[in-house]
């Protein structure tokens, strides 16, 4: 191999090797806090869920209307991991969403947030 071929293979390594450490760095370093994950889960509950569901406790317990989120979040069998199955599963009862993972983390830490100890 040529002395400029070697030269452009060094150069595309290092290009690769620097990426690599920038995009391992951005991640790391734009990584939500839990609160702004939990404000971001509001923000998508207020904007997809508040039709169906009450985001605080709620006393009406009108027939025929989706729990409110309190409620689910003091089940038994709420988890963070059981939430993010049911937000990306589909369901005769609600409508058919296409939630990304970084937003059923950010309604599941909201929802979870609500949880009464």
């Amino acid at each position: 191999m040529s002395r400029r071929a070697w030269i452009h293979a060094l150069v595309a390594a290092a290009l690769a090797v620097a990426a690599l450490l920038f995009i391992r760095l951005h991640n790391a370093g734009g990584a939500p806090l839990a609160q702004d994950s939990v404000s971001a889960g509001r923000q998508l509950a207020e904007a997809w869920c508040k039709e169906c569901h009450a985001l605080e406790m709620s006393n009406s317990g009108t027939l025929g209307r989706a729990p409110d989120f309190v409620r689910i979040a003091n089940r038994i069998s709420t988890t963070e991991l059981s939430l993010k199955v049911f937000l990306r599963s589909n369901h005769r009862s609600m409508p058919n969403l296409i939630i990304a993972p970084n937003q059923a983390d950010d309604l599941a830490q909201f929802i979870l947030s609500l949880k009464r100890n």
